[in-house]
């Protein structure tokens, strides 16, 4: 293959990623990271909600990273609204919060996966790759809070709409004790993309909590 033809596979191939975080030195470390990493390419960079909003329509990316603290908008708003007008989008909160209300409700508003900032480089590109193929990344520490909340009886909805299946149960326990993706399908001896499909499951059944 020539080199024009394997740059252009190259770009084909790469997740497009949209960064919306107010404070500048985080903003451009993540893009820094992002256009420095192979099979990734930052397509924009906004301080605020409002602004990523107008541009969207010309430029659509498979993932956006989006804070929650936001100067007018939040970004569970602005995730809700992006969910409404162009589905397609992956969003993944990324965020120093760590408390159930801001979790939910960006879980609600149609976020699928939530990270926390103090996340590695290298997790974080591979949370941005697993979500970009179907995967929904969540730390260890949020998926101890989500195994809380299933604990949890909550009166807005019925019961069964909340439970988890036994085997979603399991995926998430492990995760909440620390273990990756694989490790979970090495132990549950199951494939990599059940383990995905469980915690897609999970947030889906976040969405209507």
């Amino acid at each position: 293959m020539s080199n024009l033809h394997q740059n252009v596979d190259d770009v084909e191939n790469e997740i497009t990623v949209a960064i919306v975080e107010d404070r500048d030195d985080a903003r451009q470390g993540l893009g820094y990271l992002i256009n420095g990493s192979v099979g990734f390419r930052c397509t924009g960079m906004f301080d605020n909600a409002e602004e990523a909003l107008k541009s969207l329509s010309a430029m659509t990316p498979d993932v956006i990273l989006m804070d929650i603290g936001l100067p007018g908008m939040d970004g569970i708003e602005a995730v809700r609204q992006i969910k409404e007008k162009w589905p397609g989008i992956q969003l993944m909160m990324l965020t120093v919060y760590e408390d159930d209300e801001r979790m939910f409700n960006s879980l609600k508003a149609g976020a699928t996966g939530y990270v926390l900032k103090k996340t590695p480089p290298a997790q974080l590109l591979r949370n941005i790759r697993s979500l970009h193929e179907g995967g929904s990344p969540m730390s260890s520490q949020i998926a101890r809070r989500l195994v809380e909340s299933f604990h949890k009886p909550t009166p807005s909805q019925p019961s069964d709409e909340e439970e988890l299946t036994p085997r979603e149960e399991e995926v998430l326990q492990l995760l909440a004790q620390g273990f990756r993706y694989q490790e979970i399908a090495d132990q549950k001896f199951i494939s990599l993309d059940t383990v995905r499909t469980h915690i897609r499951h999970i947030y889906e059944n976040m969405h209507v909590r």
